[in-house]
């Protein structure tokens, strides 16, 4: 692997370090609050979750929306700043877009697994970030604990309404979606160091 460029991080080339940094190494970028978030490649249970998750979504989805895997969510007025979530809904225009970021006000529902790795204080912020962006909904699940997180209503920085379940409990989707999504055959991770998927 050749050496990054040595570029040097400022307000206005974010995104360009970030593409920079994701073709070299590989690993997942986002620009959140201003911030370079590195992550690797989702592995294993991680990339499982997803996959179950969009095995319900896809047959049950209204007319005029799809769910997308490895498309980024730009952040209204802000030159920086982008999230790419595990697997976002938006209306299948989208197949024709040019665009890298998708515009927040277009997401139904953006979608975060929880790596093993993950600290509280790195989701809490993300979880916000998603709210300022005005993103209707997101569903966070957490396979460290096998729990779920449904976060609706963005208002002052934050989600002002939380529904929260267990791996085994159904998830009610908010409109437009209005779908149920079976959790029970979502992974739960291992013990790390024991072979188990760590991200």
């Amino acid at each position: 692997m050749s050496a990054l460029p040595s570029l040097r991080p400022r307000p206005g080339n974010l995104r360009e370090i970030a593409e920079k940094i994701e073709e070299q190494t590989g690993l997942r970028v986002q620009v959140l609050g201003g911030s370079l978030v590195m992550s690797p490649t989702p592995r294993g249970k991680h990339a499982g979750t997803i996959r179950r998750l969009r095995l319900q979504l896809d047959p049950g989805l209204p007319a005029g929306l799809a769910a997308y895997e490895v498309s980024s969510v730009a952040m209204p007025d802000d030159p920086d700043d982008y999230a790419t979530p595990d697997l976002i809904v938006l209306p299948e225009a989208w197949d024709d877009d040019d665009n890298w970021l998708a515009d927040a006000a277009d997401v139904e529902l953006a979608v975060e697994v929880i790596s093993q790795s993950e600290k509280a204080r790195d989701i809490g912020q993300k979880n916000d970030w998603y709210a300022v962006a005005g993103v209707k909904a997101l569903l966070v699940i957490d396979p460290r604990y096998g729990t779920w997180a449904v976060h609706l209503r963005p208002g002052n920085g934050t989600y002002q309404q939380v529904q929260r379940g267990k791996h085994g409990d159904d998830i009610a989707l908010p409109p437009p979606l209005e779908l149920t999504v079976a959790t029970d055959s979502f992974p739960l991770y291992g013990v790390p160091g024991r072979g188990a998927d760590r991200s």
